[in-house]
């Protein structure tokens, strides 16, 4: 007889199988916060994804245990072959198993497909709203057996990384019947007697929180006059209307005498070149069609003419790393030429302004 005996349960004895892991939180649309959950075990960790959108109570009561350390001491007291393993029903305390303290039960938000790699949450039979500090992680899929039953058990996480090798490692380990709820408990190194901590899958369960960059996006911060830092006799105009989502870009040059033949953009004659585009705003870039003008002099009335009949001249394509520094790509359809030109802020650095203005 081992001599694994429960010291205090609630309802743990009736409630269905389970496992689970670890997970990514992510938050707030402006700063993007990346909360991860990780497991540790003995035989490695298991981080999971937390699916907050299709789970939002469900993942907020599972964060709940962890914050309140609930979850210490905490073990692996289920593993069914290629079925699941079940975690977050008991700790480990002096040779002794308790029931882990439980919170108010959550309602069922069942929507994601018991796949193998998922997290869901244990319950009680034919009560889908039972779930309460039990969770279980998929080893197969349990889709066809688990997606139909009891309103379908709400998955909450994903294991991501390399989190299914720890998984399916605990899933090998050999298991023995202990009685009560630990018929299936998996152990490490045991051949007998009393059962130590040593000889359990104990979880350690953390969460970290991450900022990651926001990607950066294109406002009116940005509309000035631009240059090439490493070229002199050209510069650039760029206007952005955020409510329109619409950038206009002009680029322009000046020289006294005829380009050399080689150059990269040799556009025509002697004096003033003006290329022009126009395009919609994607996030930190823009792709916008070129129109090329020629036969302009100052005051006098000239009639533009297009290189391209059409209008369209090629694309330049413009992305912005930050407020004071970007990429010019350009393909001028018209005279085969394709290159890539860095610019920088003529006014220099004026973060301050604007993020003033993107504010507003």
């Amino acid at each position: 007889m081992y001599s694994l005996v429960p010291q205090y349960f609630t309802m743990a004895s009736r409630l269905h199988l389970v496992t689970f892991i670890t997970m990514v939180l992510l938050t707030l649309p402006a700063a993007v916060m990346a909360k991860t959950a990780l497991i540790g075990t003995p035989l490695g960790d298991i981080e999971i994804e937390l699916l907050e959108n299709d789970a939002p109570n469900t993942v907020a009561n599972f964060l709940n245990y962890v914050d309140n350390n609930r979850y210490d001491k905490a073990f692996i007291h289920r593993s069914v072959s290629e079925f699941i393993i079940q975690g977050g029903g008991f700790t480990f305390v002096d040779g002794g198993a308790l029931s882990v303290e439980a919170f108010p039960t959550v309602d069922n938000e069942f929507k994601i497909s018991n796949t193998r790699g998922t997290v869901a949450m244990a319950k009680l039979g034919d009560q889908p709203d039972s779930a309460s500090s039990q969770w279980f992680i998929n080893i197969g899929d349990n889709s066809a057996n688990l997606d139909g039953q009891n309103g379908g058990f709400t998955v909450f996480a994903r294991v991501i990384g390399n989190g299914m090798e720890v998984v399916d490692a605990i899933s090998q380990l050999p298991r023995i019947n202990a009685g009560g709820p630990f018929t299936e408990l998996p152990v490490i190194n045991f051949s007998g007697g009393s059962l130590a901590e040593a000889n359990m899958v104990m979880t350690v369960i953390s969460v970290q929180t991450q900022t990651q960059p926001v990607p950066f996006v294109m406002n009116a911060g940005l509309n000035d006059a631009w240059f090439n830092p490493l070229t002199d006799g050209q510069g650039f105009f760029i206007t952005i209307f955020p409510e329109l989502g619409v950038v206009t870009l002009a680029w322009f040059t000046y020289d006294t005498e005829l380009p050399a033949v080689d150059a990269t953009a040799n556009l025509g004659d002697a004096g003033h070149r003006w290329l022009t585009a126009t395009g919609t705003i994607e996030g930190d870039t823009s792709v916008m069609n070129i129109d090329i003008t020629s036969g302009g002099l100052f005051d006098t009335s000239t009639v533009i003419q297009h290189t391209d009949p059409s209008g369209s001249d090629g694309t330049v394509t413009l992305t912005f790393e930050n407020y004071n520094s970007g990429l010019i790509e350009y393909d001028i359809l018209s005279t085969g030429q394709q290159g890539s030109i860095p610019i920088q802020r003529i006014a220099g650095d004026n973060i301050a302004l604007c993020e003033a203005l993107t504010d507003e």
